[in-house]
């Protein structure tokens, strides 16, 4: 049935591309990084992307970095409203975020001890990062494990003088919230750097719910330091290294659980280092990167917990053009991971190698495979094609038959709680069908595109521990339409995501809806104008649908399914600009209508209108 949806949308999108005569150029040259691991135009690769611009970033106001992916078409970030210290659950086409990888300047990040090797999206910094692309579907040819729902790449700020300049924001608001951050920068013929410096602090409010407004519930304050150091050296004109160093420390306070308070802390850590380099020859470069990430948690409470995890990536690949049509990329990765008190270590080694080709008439195939070689789970193999088709340079037609692999993380397999050695791996298909197209001499927009996804031996949290399932099915669609011209930027996107698990462990197929916390339906709307070259002003309108989640009740111990409730928030951005652009003012307000009637999390209170004022500079 859902072949037969995703065949459907093939047809009539092809039909409606040929339907167009429209022959203005187009934002397809729009060039990314993520979709192929090389500078692409975005009408030669047939991948779902989303790029958050440094323009974007820097007109963010007091946004952290959950709240600006929360924005975004086909993302849900559930405690991206809630207090500043929750943890932040990141969703992607309806997946967990132990399905997204989370790369940082191409590299990967992961918390081994988190729970199913999620990155914890409270140790980066929104103000260590010019620009973010998100890379929809399974990337795991290109980019190995856990890339089963998608990709984010985050990259970090670049320097852009040639003499040192220097930059930041201060900011005050709602809540007692202070920010500051400081920017030093400079790029030479031989020497770059980048060194940034951030320190946010806020009282917050309770995490738990209080329904009574009388139970004087505690305020959950929360307390960042981010660093990030980088080096680049070019060695030559050709061959360039950058060594980087990035320490994230925070603490933040903690309720005990749905509607229950308490007076618990909590800190955290990241240390992650390395190295990236590349050498650029005649018809192609070699790249090869290391990335070292030490991540450790502390819980204080009447059940303190630490835990600890190192993870270790190692890649080289070779970015080969052998003429106008035919490029390759191929390449070897290695990663290792490792938690505290644990006497293993899972490794995994990775040779791939993919295949575009690009025809004069505008047709443009990507086939790529991958071979994972796990220390427990012995071989894998997957695959990708993706072949996109422009028509009259201004309609793109894509579709993206490709497969994923996940191994069970070393915390699944050997943590502390709920532990199982015998899981087995997950493996996924996905099939995509979009179209994205131009009009009115590149000021309009419109992308439309659908998935189907299976993930078989699906790993869950059960009665007795992690276990494995028979196979989780989701599946959607998603339709986006922008306008940009000097003054005037619009967006409007809708999503709908739904999805059922089936568990064969009766003797039966039982299947049931199980995306907690992620809503079928979404709706996100931006307007930004340009009042005069000075002033620029924005707003939001965000619809959430109804959703469901698991309640655990902490007297009974029983478990229940509830309904949430669908909600809509409205958020506001000025910015004036003076001294030659060099000083900016802004004001950024959340949640106009004071919005407090909705859960995110079941028994977790959520923030109301708040107000934050700063100043940007750049020296």
């Amino acid at each position: 049935m859902k072949k037969i949806f995703i065949t459907t949308i093939v047809l009539a999108l092809i039909q409606f591309a040929k339907a167009q005569t429209d022959s203005s150029g187009n934002l397809l040259d729009d060039v990314v990084v993520t979709a192929t691991k090389s500078p692409k135009k975005l009408s030669e690769t047939g991948k779902v992307i989303t790029v958050i611009t440094k323009e974007q970033i820097e007109k963010s106001g007091s946004k952290d970095l959950a709240q600006l992916l929360n924005e975004q078409v086909g993302v849900t970030v559930n405690g991206a409203t809630s207090n500043p210290g929750k943890d932040k659950s990141l969703y992607l086409l309806g997946a967990t975020d132990k399905y997204t990888l989370i790369l940082l300047d191409g590299i990967p990040l992961n918390e081994p001890a988190g729970v199913g090797g999620s990155f914890d999206l409270r140790l980066l910094s929104l103000d260590n990062i010019e620009r973010i692309e998100i890379l929809q579907g399974s990337q795991s040819t290109l980019y190995g494990s856990n890339a089963v729902a998608g990709v984010i790449n985050i990259i970090s700020k670049k320097p852009a003088t040639n003499k040192p300049q220097l930059g930041g924001l201060v900011s005050y608001g709602s809540y007692n919230s202070f920010k500051g951050n400081a920017n030093i920068s400079q790029k030479t013929k031989v020497l770059e750097y980048n060194l940034n410096y951030t320190y946010f602090n806020t009282d917050g409010i309770s995490e738990a719910k209080d329904t009574t407004g009388k139970a004087n519930f505690d305020k959950d304050g929360y307390m960042q330091n981010a660093v990030q150091a980088i080096v680049g050296i070019n060695v030559t004109d050709k061959f360039k290294i950058s060594p980087y160093y990035r320490y994230t420390h925070f603490k933040g306070g903690y309720d005990d659980d749905a509607f229950t308070d308490a007076p618990n802390e909590y800190f955290a850590t990241l240390q992650n280092a390395g190295l990236d380099g590349h050498y650029n020859y005649a018809t192609g470069s070699v790249h090869f990167n290391y990335g070292y990430d030490f991540t450790k948690r502390d819980y204080e409470s009447q059940y303190p917990f630490v835990s600890s995890g190192k993870f270790n990536n190692a890649e080289a690949y070779v970015n080969q053009t052998f003429n106008k049509n035919i490029q390759m990329i191929g390449g070897l990765s290695y990663q290792s991971y490792t938690i505290k008190d644990v006497d293993t270590t899972n490794s995994i080694i990775s040779p791939y190698l993919s295949f575009l080709f690009h025809a004069n008439n505008g047709l443009n195939v990507e086939l790529g495979g991958r071979f994972n070689h796990h220390n427990q789970y012995g071989d894998n193999f997957t695959y990708s094609f993706n072949p996109s088709y422009l028509i009259n340079n201004s309609v793109k037609v894509f579709a993206n038959i490709t497969s994923g692999f996940r191994p069970p993380s070393i915390n699944e397999l050997f943590g502390p709680y709920g532990a199982n050695p015998n899981l087995e791996p997950e493996k996924s298909s996905t099939q995509e069908a979009g179209l994205q197209t131009f009009f009115m001499q590149k000021k309009l927009s419109l992308s439309v595109n659908g998935f189907n996804r299976n993930i078989n031996n699906v790993i869950i949290y059960g009665a007795n521990g992690y276990e494995n399932l028979n196979k989780q099915h989701d599946y959607g669609m998603q339709a986006a339409i922008n306008y940009a011209d000097k003054k005037l930027q619009l967006s409007a996107s809708y999503a709908y995501i739904t999805g059922k698990i089936t568990d064969a462990s009766s003797g039966k197929d039982t299947s049931y809806y199980n995306l907690v916390r992620r809503p079928k339906n979404a709706v996100k709307i931006f307007a930004g104008y340009n009042i005069t070259p000075a002033l620029y002003v924005s707003t939001t309108i965000q619809f959430t649908g109804k959703r469901t989640d698991n309640y655990f009740n902490p007297t009974t111990y029983d478990q229940s399914q509830v309904d949430l409730n669908a909600y809509t928030l409205w958020n506001a951005y000025a910015q004036y600009s003076f001294v030659k652009s060099k000083l900016s003012l802004f004001i950024d307000i959340k949640n106009i209508t004071n919005k407090t009637n909705y859960y995110e999390v079941y028994g977790y209170a959520v923030q109301g209108t708040t107000v934050n004022a700063g100043l940007h500079f750049k020296l």
